[in-house]
């Protein structure tokens, strides 16, 4: 008895990830039979596809095996072999129905009345199901992999870069940021608190390219006066979300990012992926996730300088 209850506890736990943390958690069912429409949506394709072949075959097996137990239910088979059989009721079950075989008895014609009503069913399904993971809106958003803490304008300053991937125009793009850290309260209960960070531009009103987030980290922030230390003992985590409305297709695009406090790199930068040649923007994509630690500002200011002197010698040539 206890080794199956130990079973059934194992079958009940799930890992979910967030913000790049695993999550185990126990004693909740799967569902799995009165939630299989979410299962179908959220597999991949190639399981997805798998499982539906996986149903048409024992479909299809059990339907052959009436077949097989009845007597001669089908004309026209050759051999009266359950694989003969498995092809007629293939052949019903999509209805296709070649003419060669067919139901000659009130058996066969009772088990491919049963079949075919399942097999019209099962197309529905399937139908259905595909269009929905066709028609479903997925937005091709980039999220930088880390990130960043540094200064902004004189000021300490939260950043995550974004990209859209698909250089469509995203109207009406919103962007919301949350910060979920333990927190311990005077009775000593450990309690998950939410707190969301202001941003500097929340809203961008054309999205194609390329947009960086910006938290300013002042005294308002839930940041201020945070270390890396701080958020590594609150088991703190970033969530991102960016969403907007696609020109193209139509539809309300939604897109979330993590990030744990593992992938916060303070005092670091992103590299700067814009440059110009020929007098064209040119915007270096393969650059988008690198940092480099930050440097002084006096020496920041005269590598900018030294980089526009060259941007206008060559424009002037």
């Amino acid at each position: 008895m206890r080794v199956f209850e130990r079973l059934t506890r194992q079958t009940r736990s799930q890992i979910v990830k967030i913000a790049n943390r695993e999550v185990e958690t126990r004693g909740l069912s799967s569902g799995f039979w009165t939630d299989i429409y979410h299962h179908a949506m959220g597999v991949s394709w190639p399981a997805f596809f798998a499982s539906a072949g996986f149903v048409f075959i024992v479909l299809n097996s059990v339907y052959a095996t009436l077949y097989f137990m009845g007597d001669k239910p089908v004309a026209n088979v050759r051999s009266e072999s359950f694989l003969e059989f498995f092809f007629f009721s293939i052949e019903t079950l999509a209805t296709v129905g070649y003419g060669d075989m067919h139901p000659q008895s009130n058996y066969g014609h009772f088990v491919a009345t049963v079949e075919i009503f399942t097999g019209m069913s099962f197309l529905a399904v399937m139908t259905g199901l595909v269009f929905a993971r066709f028609s479903r809106p997925k937005a091709r958003f980039v999220f930088a992999q880390q990130a960043v803490v540094t200064s902004h304008e004189s000021r300490p300053t939260l950043m995550i870069r974004v990209a859209n991937a698909r250089h469509n125009t995203i109207s009406g793009a919103n962007a919301k940021l949350w910060l979920i850290r333990a927190e311990t309260t005077p009775e000593g209960q450990v309690l998950r608190r939410y707190y969301e960070l202001t941003l500097e531009r929340r809203e961008n009103p054309v999205f194609v390219f390329s947009w960086t987030i910006f938290h300013v980290i002042d005294e308002f922030s839930p940041l201020s006066g945070v270390t890396e230390d701080h958020l590594g003992k609150s088991e703190a985590a970033l969530v991102l979300t960016v969403s907007g409305f696609d020109d193209n297709s139509a539809q309300q695009l939604w897109a979330r990012q993590g990030y744990s406090y593992k992938d916060i790199r303070w005092r670091h930068r992103y590299v700067d992926i814009t440059s110009w040649t020929d007098g064209r923007m040119v915007l270096d994509y393969e650059k988008f996730h690198d940092v480099v630690p930050d440097e002084p500002a006096a020496a920041r200011s005269d590598t900018k300088v030294v980089a526009l002197n060259q941007e206008n010698a060559r424009r002037a040539q």
